[in-house]
């Protein structure tokens, strides 16, 4: 597949559902999980089971994240991103439904989204549902927690950090200043469900759509892959931008392995070019 080829394949299709992953957010300085054959680059993610049910992993968690933080919460859109707005304002997109947790898409002026996982710059408390900004807890976990402001590890996926061979029991984390509740990321960690009525809103997009557009995922995580299989099931095409294999390759129409943001930005200024 040729970019000529995506290029006539959005032509043809001009109401996009387009599904993003990690690949949109790799040249924003953010890592990804999978390398090119879709295994792990690192340990899996820590689970909704193990955060929710043992202090030991809230505070390994959150030290983490305080390091990590200094490059999610700095991280600005790329060049996938800011095509991906561009072909929004064109009128070329039914839905972006992004499997990233960054707001970046947002962020490059992308209206339509959906954040399928949630998202990392909001903190949720559990026990009243209060949200609150992450930049905030992040103020406030440094205040409790000075000694570990210098420290410094190599980032790791979502705004984690590979802090190792520390002792995190004396790390201190705030509860919700509300209720005294336990905080915890407005994502979807795994092993918890994403909410039905993103699932089902995504659905309603995807039924009004022409054809799926996959940007920078393997789709090894069922909760993406899903839209795919939907997709499939409907009659409608399914094109994919991805550096390596995807779960989908058996079912795509068209696949492009070349860098996400040069791909897309490529796409937008050929359909600019064609409108």
């Amino acid at each position: 597949m040729t970019m000529t080829d995506l290029a006539e394949f959005a032509q043809r299709h001009r109401r996009l559902f387009v599904l993003t992953g990690a690949g949109c957010s790799t040249e924003s300085g953010i890592p990804d999980y999978r390398d090119a054959n879709g295994d792990w680059k690192r340990a899996a993610p820590v689970t909704y089971q193990a955060f929710m049910g043992e202090e030991a992993t809230r505070q390994r968690y959150w030290a983490r994240s305080l390091i990590g933080w200094r490059v999610m919460g700095h991280a600005r859109p790329g060049l996938a991103h800011r095509a991906l707005a561009r072909l929004e304002t064109a009128g070329r997109m039914e839905l972006l439904l992004t499997q990233n947790v960054d707001g970046l898409h947002r962020a490059a002026g992308s209206r339509r989204v959906i954040d399928l996982h949630g998202r990392i710059d909001i903190v949720r408390c559990m026990a009243c549902e209060a949200r609150s900004p992450r930049a905030a807890l992040q103020a406030e976990l440094l205040r409790r927690n000075p000694e570990w402001a210098a420290l410094d590890a190599t980032p790791a996926p979502d705004g984690d950090a590979d802090l190792e061979a520390r002792d995190f029991s004396g790390f201190d984390i705030p509860a919700c200043a509300h209720c005294g509740g336990l905080l915890k990321p407005d994502v979807v960690f795994f092993g918890e469900n994403v909410p039905r009525e993103r699932v089902n809103e995504a659905l309603g997009a995807l039924a009004q759509a022409d054809a799926v557009l996959v940007a920078g995922s393997s789709l090894m995580v069922y909760s993406g892959f899903r839209f795919v299989q939907a997709a499939v099931a409907a009659g409608k095409p399914v094109a994919a931008v991805n550096l390596g294999r995807t779960r989908a390759d058996e079912l795509l129409t068209l696949k492009l392995e070349r860098p996400v943001g040069e791909a897309l930005e490529a796409l937008a200024s050929a359909l600019g070019e064609r409108a």
